[in-house]
Order: C-alpha cells, then sequence, then structure tokens
C-alpha cells in the first residue's frame, strides 16, 4: 500500500522594507540551497503600500518596491491596516502553517503569534504554527514605537516555534537578540553576514532542516487531535 504522501508547511513570506515578493524569493534562491527549498512551499507577498521614491543604485532587483507600514522618530502609521491586509492573503491564500519576515517585516511577523493569542486581529485564520525571523526587530526598540494593536503582543513569553537569523555584522544586533528572548525555546542560527537574507552554509541547512521536520511533526500531532 503507497504511503500518503506529507503536505509541505505552507509558508508565508514577507519581504523587507522598500523591497517585493519577488526580490525576496530571489534572495532565498541565492542563498538558501534547494535541499531546504524544497522541504516548504514558500508563497511571496508583496507588502500593501508602495514606495514610489526609491533607486535601486545597485541596479540589482527592479521595481516596483513595497514597505509593509510608515514610521517617524515616535509613531508607527498603517500598522493596523497592513495587519489586516495579511490576514485577508492569508485567508485567501492559506491555510498556512508558517510566517516568514526578513527586516522591517519582521516586526510584523513576530508580533502575530501574540497578537492571534490576545485575540486582537488574525481570528480568521488557523493559528500559526510557526514563524522565522531572518534580521529581526522588536516593537519597543529606540527606533519602533508600539502601536495599540501589538501592545500586548509579547507580555507573557510565545510559545510558537521560531528559527531566528543572526548576522554578525548587523548594527542593530542587540534588538535582535531582544527579540529572540521572547520566544520560549527559540532556535538561533549565528552567521558571519551582515543585514541580509543570509547564505545557508552546511550546518545550518542541518539546523534548518531540523527546524522543518519539528514544525511538520507539531502539524502531524494537531492534525491527529482534531480527529479524535
Amino acid at each position: 500500500m503507497k504511503k500518503k504522501s506529507e503536505k509541505k508547511p505552507r509558508v508565508l513570506c514577507l519581504h523587507g522594507h522598500g523591497a517585493s515578493g519577488e526580490i525576496l524569493k530571489k534572495e532565498m534562491e541565492l542563498g538558501w540551497p534547494q535541499i531546504v527549498l524544497e522541504k516548504l512551499d514558500l508563497v511571496f507577498l508583496n507588502g500593501p503600500f508602495l514606495l514610489q521614491d526609491k533607486v535601486d543604485s545597485h541596479d540589482i532587483f527592479h521595481p516596483p518596491y513595497y514597505e509593509w507600514f510608515q514610521k517617524d522618530s515616535k509613531e508607527i502609521y498603517h500598522f493596523e491596516e497592513c495587519v489586516q491586509y495579511v490576514e485577508a492573503n492569508m485567508e485567501k491564500y492559506g491555510p498556512f502553517d508558517g510566517v516568514l519576515g526578513f527586516s522591517q517585516a519582521t516586526i510584523v511577523t513576530a508580533t502575530m503569534p501574540g497578537m492571534q493569542r490576545e485575540r486582537v486581529v488574525l481570528t480568521k485564520i488557523p493559528n500559526i504554527k510557526f514563524v522565522i525571523i531572518i534580521s529581526g526587530f522588536k516593537f519597543g526598540a529606540p527606533e519602533f514605537g508600539c502601536p495599540k494593536l501589538a501592545a500586548n503582543a509579547y507580555s507573557s513569553p510565545i510559545e510558537c516555534p521560531s528559527l531566528h537569523f543572526i548576522g554578525e555584522k548587523e548594527t542593530k544586533k542587540t534588538s535582535e537578540e531582544e527579540l529572540v528572548k521572547c520566544f520560549v525555546n527559540p532556535v538561533v542560527i549565528h552567521h558571519p553576514e551582515g543585514h541580509k537574507v543570509p547564505n545557508l552554509d552546511a550546518e545550518s541547512v542541518k539546523t534548518v532542516i531540523a527546524f522543518i521536520n519539528k514544525v511538520k511533526k507539531i502539524k502531524m500531532a494537531l492534525q491527529g487531535n482534531s480527529k479524535m
């Protein structure tokens, strides 16, 4: 009898500020080997707000470019609209198992499990089973205020499985390390690069695959419990 094939974990991927879903896809294809990418069902989403004035000085990645929200030195703007946009797309293209975020998008990604736990948003979609954070930031850091919607996102430790990538050349490494502390049993990969989607070495590949296998087991256990 043929063994039923397991579905790959479906992951919504959110790009950094001034980029796009297509740019993030290219960055991951350049840095992550196929043995990792083929284990995930990756869906790349553009941010809700179009950037009009960005120019790619390196002429590597071409427009359009997007962002997830706007900010100044004190305030975050349009965060609620951003979360509603993400939820609508997760409802439309899901169900999703996890969310991956890079740079600006990590601020959204990292708060999602906590906001969902508090039931202030994301009530129309299944619980997020894991997050992958690349070059992460946290609301409440000096450069980022905290919108009311996310006020209690970190009020207690986040039990959602998390995988974090921290670059040794990151200028805001302290903020990334503070974010890691908000999660229960986080998996952390340190890499020698800066603020970018990292190239995965052999050891990092092993760690990522082990994390994927772990969340797959959690997903199967939850599915089994739901049938009982």
